[in-house]
Protein backbone atom coordinates (compact mmCIF):
# COMPACT_ATOMS: atom_id res chain seq x y z
CA UNK A 1 0.00 0.00 0.00
CA UNK A 2 3.15 2.81 0.78
CA UNK A 3 4.27 1.48 -2.58
CA UNK A 4 1.71 2.60 -4.43
CA UNK A 5 1.14 5.74 -2.58
CA UNK A 6 4.72 6.80 -3.19
CA UNK A 7 3.62 5.83 -7.35
CA UNK A 8 1.02 8.06 -6.49
CA UNK A 9 2.84 10.87 -5.30
CA UNK A 10 5.74 10.64 -7.71
CA UNK A 11 3.44 10.64 -10.53
CA UNK A 12 1.33 14.05 -9.33
CA UNK A 13 5.13 15.25 -8.47
CA UNK A 14 6.31 14.17 -12.18
CA UNK A 15 3.40 15.75 -13.77
CA UNK A 16 3.10 18.87 -11.94
CA UNK A 17 6.71 19.65 -13.27
CA UNK A 18 5.46 18.65 -16.70
CA UNK A 19 2.83 21.15 -16.23
CA UNK A 20 5.12 23.64 -14.70
CA UNK A 21 7.64 23.45 -17.22
CA UNK A 22 4.77 23.50 -20.05
CA UNK A 23 3.41 26.53 -18.34
CA UNK A 24 7.10 28.34 -18.55
CA UNK A 25 7.38 27.72 -21.93
CA UNK A 26 4.52 28.90 -22.94
CA UNK A 27 4.39 32.44 -20.93
CA UNK A 28 8.52 32.62 -22.70
CA UNK A 29 6.97 32.03 -26.42
CA UNK A 30 4.00 34.11 -25.74
CA UNK A 31 6.10 37.17 -24.02
CA UNK A 32 8.45 36.59 -27.20
CA UNK A 33 5.41 36.72 -29.33
CA UNK A 34 4.49 39.66 -28.41
CA UNK A 35 7.81 41.29 -28.51
CA UNK A 36 7.66 40.37 -32.01
CA UNK A 37 4.17 41.60 -32.60
CA UNK A 38 5.71 44.93 -31.45
CA UNK A 39 8.78 44.72 -33.87
CA UNK A 40 9.59 45.93 -36.95
CA UNK A 41 11.25 43.01 -38.06
CA UNK A 42 13.80 44.72 -41.00
CA UNK A 43 15.08 47.48 -38.50
CA UNK A 44 14.52 45.70 -35.32
CA UNK A 45 13.01 48.65 -33.57
CA UNK A 46 9.37 48.99 -32.44
CA UNK A 47 6.70 49.29 -35.28
CA UNK A 48 3.81 51.48 -35.36
CA UNK A 49 1.96 49.38 -32.77
CA UNK A 50 4.71 48.73 -30.21
CA UNK A 51 5.59 52.64 -30.25
CA UNK A 52 1.84 54.03 -29.91
CA UNK A 53 1.49 51.85 -26.94
CA UNK A 54 4.97 52.42 -25.50
CA UNK A 55 4.70 56.30 -25.77
CA UNK A 56 1.21 56.35 -24.81
CA UNK A 57 2.56 54.61 -21.28
CA UNK A 58 5.02 56.91 -21.46
CA UNK A 59 3.10 59.87 -21.24
CA UNK A 60 -0.08 59.12 -18.86
CA UNK A 61 2.89 57.44 -16.21
CA UNK A 62 4.40 61.39 -16.35
CA UNK A 63 1.54 63.41 -17.54
CA UNK A 64 3.33 66.52 -16.18
CA UNK A 65 7.05 65.75 -17.59
CA UNK A 66 8.27 67.64 -21.10
CA UNK A 67 8.30 64.89 -24.22
CA UNK A 68 9.79 65.50 -28.03
CA UNK A 69 7.93 63.65 -30.41
CA UNK A 70 9.96 63.47 -33.66
CA UNK A 71 8.71 62.57 -37.22
CA UNK A 72 11.06 62.21 -40.13
CA UNK A 73 11.53 60.29 -43.42
CA UNK A 74 13.87 59.76 -46.35
CA UNK A 75 13.58 62.04 -48.72
CA UNK A 76 12.89 60.69 -52.48
CA UNK A 77 12.99 57.51 -50.77
CA UNK A 78 10.53 55.79 -53.83
CA UNK A 79 13.54 57.49 -56.15
CA UNK A 80 15.95 55.02 -54.27
CA UNK A 81 13.73 52.11 -54.66
CA UNK A 82 13.15 52.64 -58.23
CA UNK A 83 16.63 53.24 -59.62
CA UNK A 84 18.48 50.67 -56.99
CA UNK A 85 15.82 48.12 -56.74
CA UNK A 86 13.66 47.17 -52.96
CA UNK A 87 16.82 45.39 -51.64
CA UNK A 88 19.29 48.75 -51.20
CA UNK A 89 15.94 50.76 -50.47
CA UNK A 90 15.61 48.50 -47.28
CA UNK A 91 19.69 48.79 -46.53
CA UNK A 92 18.49 52.70 -46.66
CA UNK A 93 15.73 52.00 -44.23
CA UNK A 94 18.20 49.63 -41.95
CA UNK A 95 21.26 51.89 -42.28
CA UNK A 96 18.72 55.03 -40.90
CA UNK A 97 17.38 53.38 -38.10
CA UNK A 98 20.78 52.21 -37.19
CA UNK A 99 22.30 55.57 -37.13
CA UNK A 100 19.14 56.64 -34.55
CA UNK A 101 20.13 53.50 -32.04
CA UNK A 102 23.81 54.57 -32.00
CA UNK A 103 23.25 58.69 -32.07
CA UNK A 104 19.96 58.64 -29.65
CA UNK A 105 20.24 58.20 -25.49
CA UNK A 106 19.10 54.65 -24.60
CA UNK A 107 15.88 55.86 -23.07
CA UNK A 108 14.37 57.22 -26.42
CA UNK A 109 11.54 55.22 -27.54
CA UNK A 110 12.40 54.87 -31.50
CA UNK A 111 10.18 53.43 -34.23
CA UNK A 112 8.95 52.88 -37.92
CA UNK A 113 5.62 53.72 -38.67
CA UNK A 114 6.32 52.12 -41.73
CA UNK A 115 7.64 52.42 -45.63
CA UNK A 116 10.40 55.41 -44.62
CA UNK A 117 8.60 57.31 -41.75
CA UNK A 118 10.05 56.48 -38.31
CA UNK A 119 9.42 58.48 -34.87
CA UNK A 120 11.22 59.23 -32.21
CA UNK A 121 10.11 60.14 -28.19
CA UNK A 122 12.59 61.95 -25.77
CA UNK A 123 11.48 61.73 -22.45
CA UNK A 124 12.37 65.00 -19.81
CA UNK A 125 13.08 66.76 -22.52
CA UNK A 126 12.41 70.30 -23.75
CA UNK A 127 12.31 72.16 -26.92
CA UNK A 128 15.25 73.92 -26.66
CA UNK A 129 16.98 70.61 -25.29
CA UNK A 130 15.87 68.65 -27.98
CA UNK A 131 16.50 71.47 -31.06
CA UNK A 132 19.98 70.69 -31.33
CA UNK A 133 20.38 67.07 -31.28
CA UNK A 134 17.74 66.84 -34.01
CA UNK A 135 19.41 69.51 -36.10
CA UNK A 136 22.77 67.47 -35.63
CA UNK A 137 21.11 64.35 -36.69
CA UNK A 138 19.10 65.56 -39.56
CA UNK A 139 22.69 66.99 -40.83
CA UNK A 140 24.40 63.68 -40.01
CA UNK A 141 25.82 62.16 -43.00
CA UNK A 142 23.47 59.02 -44.36
CA UNK A 143 24.52 56.64 -47.17
CA UNK A 144 23.68 53.00 -48.64
CA UNK A 145 26.29 50.87 -50.15
CA UNK A 146 25.39 49.96 -54.33
CA UNK A 147 28.17 47.76 -56.14
CA UNK A 148 30.52 48.41 -53.66
CA UNK A 149 29.98 52.69 -53.82
CA UNK A 150 28.04 55.16 -51.22
CA UNK A 151 25.33 56.69 -52.13
CA UNK A 152 24.31 60.01 -50.17
CA UNK A 153 20.32 60.04 -48.69
CA UNK A 154 18.80 62.95 -46.61
CA UNK A 155 15.94 62.72 -44.46
CA UNK A 156 13.08 65.24 -43.57
CA UNK A 157 12.49 65.80 -39.89
CA UNK A 158 9.84 67.43 -37.93
CA UNK A 159 9.37 67.69 -34.19
CA UNK A 160 7.12 68.77 -31.26
CA UNK A 161 6.82 69.27 -27.53
CA UNK A 162 4.52 67.98 -24.71
CA UNK A 163 2.39 69.74 -23.12
CA UNK A 164 3.09 72.62 -24.96
CA UNK A 165 1.42 71.87 -27.66
CA UNK A 166 -0.10 69.39 -27.42
CA UNK A 167 -2.55 67.63 -24.19
CA UNK A 168 -1.83 63.50 -25.41
CA UNK A 169 0.14 61.35 -27.73
CA UNK A 170 -2.12 61.50 -30.77
CA UNK A 171 -2.29 65.59 -30.49
CA UNK A 172 1.51 65.67 -30.29
CA UNK A 173 2.17 63.09 -32.94
CA UNK A 174 -0.45 65.44 -35.56
CA UNK A 175 1.88 68.46 -34.45
CA UNK A 176 5.31 66.47 -35.62
CA UNK A 177 3.58 65.41 -38.78
CA UNK A 178 2.47 68.93 -39.23
CA UNK A 179 5.77 70.36 -39.37
CA UNK A 180 7.48 67.27 -41.34
CA UNK A 181 4.52 68.46 -43.79
CA UNK A 182 5.81 71.86 -43.80
CA UNK A 183 9.35 70.68 -44.01
CA UNK A 184 8.32 68.83 -47.21
CA UNK A 185 7.00 72.06 -48.70
CA UNK A 186 9.98 74.08 -48.53
CA UNK A 187 12.66 71.41 -50.30
CA UNK A 188 13.00 68.99 -47.66
CA UNK A 189 16.22 67.65 -46.82
CA UNK A 190 15.72 69.86 -42.86
CA UNK A 191 14.61 70.17 -39.56
CA UNK A 192 11.46 71.85 -38.07
CA UNK A 193 9.54 72.62 -35.06
CA UNK A 194 6.08 72.71 -34.56
CA UNK A 195 4.70 76.42 -34.12
CA UNK A 196 0.78 77.43 -33.87
CA UNK A 197 -0.84 77.78 -37.44
CA UNK A 198 0.93 74.61 -38.84
CA UNK A 199 -1.46 72.23 -40.17
CA UNK A 200 -1.00 68.85 -40.56
CA UNK A 201 -1.19 67.87 -44.53
CA UNK A 202 -2.04 65.04 -46.29
CA UNK A 203 2.03 63.99 -47.52
CA UNK A 204 1.17 61.02 -49.39
CA UNK A 205 0.35 63.83 -52.02
CA UNK A 206 4.15 64.45 -52.40
CA UNK A 207 5.12 60.71 -52.31
CA UNK A 208 3.99 60.30 -55.78
CA UNK A 209 6.09 56.79 -57.21
CA UNK A 210 8.78 58.48 -59.51
CA UNK A 211 8.80 55.20 -61.62
CA UNK A 212 4.84 55.40 -62.31
CA UNK A 213 5.06 59.01 -63.28
CA UNK A 214 8.31 58.18 -65.92
CA UNK A 215 6.53 55.02 -67.48
CA UNK A 216 3.45 57.25 -68.56
CA UNK A 217 5.67 60.23 -69.76
CA UNK A 218 5.34 60.41 -73.84
CA UNK A 219 8.81 59.89 -74.44
CA UNK A 220 11.94 58.21 -73.76
CA UNK A 221 14.36 59.74 -71.13
CA UNK A 222 17.35 59.15 -69.17
CA UNK A 223 18.57 61.13 -65.93
CA UNK A 224 22.44 61.51 -65.44
CA UNK A 225 25.09 63.77 -63.41
CA UNK A 226 25.71 67.12 -64.56
CA UNK A 227 29.00 66.63 -63.78
CA UNK A 228 32.07 66.85 -66.45
CA UNK A 229 34.22 64.30 -65.21
CA UNK A 230 31.47 62.00 -63.24
CA UNK A 231 28.22 62.12 -65.69
CA UNK A 232 27.35 59.34 -64.18
CA UNK A 233 24.03 57.69 -65.36
CA UNK A 234 21.30 57.54 -62.88
CA UNK A 235 17.75 56.86 -64.61
CA UNK A 236 16.68 55.72 -67.84
CA UNK A 237 12.78 55.17 -68.12
CA UNK A 238 11.47 51.69 -70.09
CA UNK A 239 10.57 53.81 -73.32
CA UNK A 240 14.06 54.52 -73.36
CA UNK A 241 15.26 51.35 -72.66
CA UNK A 242 12.73 49.70 -75.03
CA UNK A 243 13.89 52.25 -77.87
CA UNK A 244 18.27 51.90 -77.80
CA UNK A 245 17.17 47.58 -77.19
CA UNK A 246 18.58 47.26 -73.51
CA UNK A 247 16.70 44.78 -71.43
CA UNK A 248 16.71 46.45 -68.44
CA UNK A 249 18.30 49.00 -66.44
CA UNK A 250 21.01 47.04 -65.12
CA UNK A 251 21.96 46.02 -68.47
CA UNK A 252 22.31 49.69 -69.36
CA UNK A 253 24.89 50.64 -66.36
CA UNK A 254 26.64 47.35 -67.31
CA UNK A 255 27.69 47.90 -71.02
CA UNK A 256 27.86 51.83 -70.61
CA UNK A 257 29.86 51.62 -67.18
CA UNK A 258 26.82 53.80 -66.13
CA UNK A 259 28.58 57.18 -68.23
CA UNK A 260 26.20 59.12 -70.58
CA UNK A 261 29.47 59.61 -72.50
CA UNK A 262 29.44 55.76 -73.43
CA UNK A 263 26.06 56.49 -75.18
CA UNK A 264 27.49 58.78 -77.49
CA UNK A 265 29.18 57.44 -80.57
CA UNK A 266 32.86 58.01 -80.13
CA UNK A 267 33.91 59.82 -82.97
CA UNK A 268 31.33 62.27 -81.49
CA UNK A 269 32.13 62.11 -77.98
CA UNK A 270 33.55 65.20 -77.77
CA UNK A 271 32.14 67.49 -80.19
CA UNK A 272 28.60 66.82 -78.69
CA UNK A 273 30.38 67.34 -74.86
CA UNK A 274 31.88 70.29 -75.99
CA UNK A 275 28.52 71.03 -77.48
CA UNK A 276 26.17 70.36 -74.14
CA UNK A 277 28.88 72.51 -72.01
CA UNK A 278 28.69 75.51 -74.35
CA UNK A 279 25.27 75.82 -74.17
CA UNK A 280 24.92 75.37 -70.88
CA UNK A 281 27.93 78.31 -69.99
CA UNK A 282 25.65 80.30 -72.10
CA UNK A 283 22.97 79.92 -70.69
CA UNK A 284 20.68 77.54 -72.86
CA UNK A 285 20.83 74.58 -70.54
CA UNK A 286 21.56 71.81 -73.28
CA UNK A 287 19.30 73.44 -76.00
CA UNK A 288 18.51 70.71 -78.71
CA UNK A 289 21.89 68.06 -79.86
CA UNK A 290 21.61 65.54 -82.50
CA UNK A 291 24.04 62.84 -82.07
CA UNK A 292 24.27 58.91 -82.43
CA UNK A 293 23.12 57.00 -79.37
CA UNK A 294 24.48 53.59 -78.93
CA UNK A 295 22.23 50.88 -78.85
CA UNK A 296 23.05 47.55 -76.39
CA UNK A 297 23.84 45.53 -79.56
CA UNK A 298 26.81 48.72 -80.31
CA UNK A 299 25.28 49.62 -83.09
CA UNK A 300 24.23 53.52 -83.06
CA UNK A 301 20.97 55.34 -84.17
CA UNK A 302 19.96 59.10 -84.97
CA UNK A 303 18.19 61.04 -81.55
CA UNK A 304 17.88 64.50 -81.07
CA UNK A 305 17.65 65.14 -77.20
CA UNK A 306 16.67 68.38 -75.07
CA UNK A 307 17.82 68.27 -71.73
CA UNK A 308 17.32 70.34 -68.71
CA UNK A 309 19.25 70.95 -64.86
CA UNK A 310 17.76 69.98 -62.34
CA UNK A 311 18.90 70.69 -58.59
CA UNK A 312 18.88 67.71 -56.62
CA UNK A 313 18.90 67.16 -52.34
CA UNK A 314 20.82 63.66 -53.54
CA UNK A 315 22.83 64.29 -56.47
CA UNK A 316 23.51 67.75 -56.81
CA UNK A 317 22.83 68.94 -60.10
CA UNK A 318 21.57 66.47 -62.77
CA UNK A 319 20.69 66.11 -65.94
CA UNK A 320 16.89 65.19 -67.30
CA UNK A 321 17.15 64.38 -71.01
CA UNK A 322 14.54 63.69 -73.18
CA UNK A 323 15.32 61.68 -76.69
CA UNK A 324 13.58 61.71 -79.63
CA UNK A 325 14.39 59.43 -82.77
CA UNK A 326 15.47 61.32 -85.76
CA UNK A 327 14.81 59.22 -88.24
CA UNK A 328 11.12 57.72 -86.72
CA UNK A 329 10.48 61.56 -85.86
CA UNK A 330 11.13 62.98 -89.71
CA UNK A 331 9.17 60.08 -90.65
CA UNK A 332 6.06 60.83 -88.95
CA UNK A 333 6.36 64.41 -89.50
CA UNK A 334 6.69 64.45 -93.49
CA UNK A 335 3.70 61.93 -93.66
CA UNK A 336 1.86 64.69 -90.93
CA UNK A 337 2.77 67.47 -93.45
CA UNK A 338 2.64 65.60 -96.70
CA UNK A 339 -0.91 64.96 -96.08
Amino acid sequence: MLIIIIGIFLTISLLLSVLTRVWLVAKEHKKKFQILARTDSLTNIYNRYGFDEFAEKMIQKNPKTHFVVALLDIDDFKFINDIYGHNYGDRALKNLADSMKTFFPSDALLGRNGGDEFCILLPNCTFAEADIQLQKFTKLPKSFSYHGKEHVFYISLGYAEYPTFASNRSQLMRCADAALYEIKLHGKNGCMAYREGLRSGARKQLGFAFKDISEHLPGAFIIYRADKKDDELIFANDEFLHMSGYKDIDELFRLTEKSFRNLIREDEQQQIESSIWEQIDNGNENDYIHFHLRKADGTYFSVLDHGRIVESPQYGKVFYVLFMDWEDMHIRYNDKFAR
